[in-house]
């Protein structure tokens, strides 16, 4: 990368940036789940994590909190942190503003009154416009700094570590509960997820405290990046969906207009 790009990034990062990890000296991580509330798995995860006195931000989908209420209020009565993951995961790159609003408030009304108010894109895609939404509607942005790749057909020990290799104080770890969408539907288990939690938190607990991201911001200074993804929409489309059918996406911008479930909402 030349001078002229990293000034250009280091700009870009200070002004639109979207927060990757936390910059500091307490020995503190974050574990994120993405995709739930999941019936099968996110009980287990809540069993783990309190076993080892570790808490988490669960990015949650608004459609699969409306199925689990009861699963979302258990999320929140345990001390983990509750956030936003759009409704119905569709990627923000490929959205109009108004569509892409109207996800982040349904999301918003299926969370309350326990969600906060961060934001992490489905499938990290995000262009300047869908940041700025987010930012209208009192949103941070929030991706992540290490990926443990749960969504791909790896074993425990593999997705432990591949975040044991780099994990260090302020890491955003990268992780899911549920699984909205995958390459082959046996990659929605979330056993080897489960398993590689275990594995992590018994190996780092006595290094590091596993906290929610609201308290790793408060114990240092945000580090954000410029953050512009947008993912291939042939491979969008070969996606195997959770629930039915997904969205579907040309070149241009996604087919299907309105979030899976959405009929008369208000928004």
């Amino acid at each position: 990368m030349n001078l002229a790009r990293q000034i250009q990034d280091r700009v870009l990062g200070r002004l639109t940036g979207t927060i990757t990890q936390v910059e500091t000296l307490e020995p503190m991580v974050s574990l994120t789940f993405d995709d739930g509330p999941n019936p099968a798995a996110t009980p287990q995860l809540l069993d783990i994590l309190a076993s080892y006195g570790a808490k988490g931000t669960f990015f949650m989908l608004g459609s699969n909190a409306r199925r689990f209420p009861q699963l979302l209020k258990r999320v929140f009565d345990e001390g983990h942190t509750v956030a936003n993951h759009s409704f119905d995961h569709p990627s923000f790159a490929y959205l109009t503003s108004r569509e892409r609003r109207t996800q982040l408030r349904l999301c918003e009304s299926a969370l309350a009154p326990y969600g906060q108010k961060f934001f992490r894109p489905p499938y990290g895609n995000q262009t300047l416009g869908s940041w700025l939404d987010a930012q209208v509607l009192g949103y941070q942005v929030v991706t992540w700094n290490l990926v443990a790749h749960d969504w791909l057909d790896y074993d425990a020990q593999r997705l432990a570590g591949n975040v044991a290799e780099e994990i260090a104080p302020g890491s955003l770890v990268l992780l899911h509960d549920g699984l909205n969408d995958s390459l082959e539907p046996a990659y929605a288990d979330r056993t080897p997820m489960l398993q590689a939690v275990e594995l992590l938190l018994e190996q780092f607990c006595g290094d590091y405290q596993f906290v929610t991201l609201p308290r790793l911001l408060a114990a240092g200074r945000a580090i954000k990046q410029s953050w512009r993804m947008k993912t291939a929409p042939d491979f969008l489309n070969r996606l195997h969906y959770e629930h039915g059918m997904g969205h579907r996406y040309s070149r241009s911008r996604r087919v299907s207009c309105l979030p899976t479930g959405a009929e008369g909402a208000q928004l």
